[in-house]
């Protein structure tokens, strides 16, 4: 077994959680589950398979996982992130097992693992989302997450990076009435990053952007913050599909693929400019940020404070 703890969220994952752990399963026993009180049974199939669960109540992803590194009793030399929905693919498990990690160069603080996106069951291999390369194991103790309400990474305190071949699948199995509100839910997420640029309503994380080390995750923020959040409202939406549809070949993943593209490029973007303009009519005229919260909590039904 190798030298690596795996943290992992729940929240009603009973349809995917025994599938991930089993594929994590091969290469190590130490995987610990920050549960947000799953009223399913996610918390059982978990103990079943010998896994310790902790369970807190949830405010955010960032905020949770960097509990779970925090309070966990993680005494491995490494910590891997997985999502309940993700599994390990066979190439990854063989390099995982057959990698020395205690041989590991000291000035290596981090791997990148490559990640397959499934849609319908269909892996998605155009359209810009495919290599996905994620900062997914790193150093016990030189690794946080950053604090944001969406899109947040890895960040590391010192050393340098390399990149493993293997594959993270990540197929998720709800149907798209699940995908389509899951995509509401982040809309509101992503809604307040934006606002919060603007308006300075919380405690501004960019902590990736400030890593000296260049990295996919850390140029896709700057192009979307530099670039994109810059163009004009609504048709943003517009050009980021034809970019993936056309121009990044996402027509090559057929139907389903076409699907994707538009939900998750044209749609899921369009409704994040309609939060933040419907937020910016409501919030922009009041007189301090603590008002501005407070509205925006209601909004959402988040806990912003």
């Amino acid at each position: 077994m190798t030298s690596i703890a795996v943290l992992i969220l729940t929240y009603n994952e009973q349809h995917h959680i025994e599938r991930c752990i089993k594929s994590l399963l091969t290469f190590t026993n130490n995987i610990f589950v920050v549960d947000s009180y799953s009223t399913d049974n996610t918390v059982s199939i978990c103990e079943g398979l010998g896994v310790k669960v902790y369970q807190r109540k949830w405010k955010n992803y960032a905020d949770q996982f960097q509990w779970g590194l925090d309070n966990c009793p993680i005494e491995t030399e490494w910590v891997m992130r997985m999502d309940a929905d993700e599994y390990i693919e066979q190439d990854l498990i063989d390099e995982l097992i057959n990698k020395n990690f205690s041989l590991v160069k000291p000035e290596i603080s981090g791997f990148y693992i490559r990640r397959k996106y499934f849609f319908l069951g269909q892996w998605i291999k155009y359209g810009a989302v495919y290599p996905l390369n994620l900062l997914r194991i790193w150093r016990t103790g030189q690794g946080r997450i950053e604090n944001r309400w969406m899109d947040e990474h890895i960040v590391l305190s010192r050393g340098t990076t390399s990149q493993l071949s293997g594959h993270i699948i990540d197929d998720n199995l709800n149907n798209t009435r699940w995908w389509t509100e899951k995509h509401n839910n982040y809309a509101d997420r992503e809604m307040l990053d934006i606002l919060d640029k603007k308006y300075s309503l919380f405690t501004i994380d960019d902590s990736l952007k400030e890593n000296k080390e260049g990295s996919q995750a850390k140029f896709k923020r700057t192009v979307k913050e530099g670039v994109y959040n810059k163009l004009p409202i609504f048709v943003r939406p517009l050009l980021y599909f034809l970019y993936r549809y056309f121009i990044r070949f996402g027509f090559l993943d057929g139907k389903k693929g076409f699907a994707f593209h538009f939900f998750q490029g044209y749609w899921y973007r369009s409704l994040v400019d309609l939060r933040v303009y419907e937020a910016e009519m409501n919030i922009a005229n009041l007189p301090t940020n603590g008002e501005r919260i407070n509205w925006l909590e209601k909004f959402t039904g988040l806990t912003l404070r």
